[in-house]
This record gives structure tokens, C-alpha cells and sequence, in this order.
């Protein structure tokens, strides 16, 4: 028992090490990959600058709701396949 606390506790602070890190990063360092992309938006006009927003837009929310869509379809068969554990499967 003592053995299954000790790995859950690991694993509680494995995951906070990563969201810790991840939240510590400064996501500024992620924005300057590419100096061209950086100059070709920064003297584009406002039309450009639109299309761009709304693209973004356009890659953001689909994935958001496929992802959103499979952990519905998860949740709602989370039991499907939990069967009484007593039974071997012989019975007949």
C-alpha cells in the first residue's frame, strides 16, 4: 500500500515539474524562430494583418473541437468495455 502512495506522490510531482516548466518559459523565446516571417508581418498592411488573425483562427478551432470531440465520445464509453471482473468469460 505504502508502495502505491510513494509512486502516486512521483507522479503528482513529475507532472508539476512539467506544467511548472512549461508555465516558466517565456513564450517570447517561441516568437522569434523566423526574422523573415517576423519582417514580412510587421510592414504587411492592415488586409494582411487580417487574413493572418483570422487564419489563425481557422488552424486553432478545428483541432480544438476534434480534441474536444474524442474526449466526449471517451467519456461517454468510459464503461463500455468494464465488465463485471468475477466473470471469466466462460460463462455461458
Amino acid at each position: 500500500m505504502k508502495l502505491m502512495a510513494r509512486e502516486s506522490r512521483f507522479r503528482l510531482l513529475k507532472r508539476s515539474a512539467v506544467a511548472l516548466a512549461a508555465l516558466a518559459t517565456p513564450a517570447a523565446l517561441y516568437a522569434q524562430g523566423c526574422a523573415m516571417c517576423y519582417q514580412t508581418a510587421a510592414h504587411s498592411g492592415s488586409q494582411f494583418i487580417h487574413a493572418l488573425k483570422m487564419g489563425i483562427l481557422v488552424l486553432f478551432f478545428p483541432p480544438m473541437f476534434i480534441g474536444l470531440g474524442i474526449v466526449r465520445m471517451a467519456y461517454r464509453k468510459r464503461n463500455q468495455c468494464a465488465g463485471d471482473e468475477t466473470s471469466t468469460g466462460l460463462d455461458r
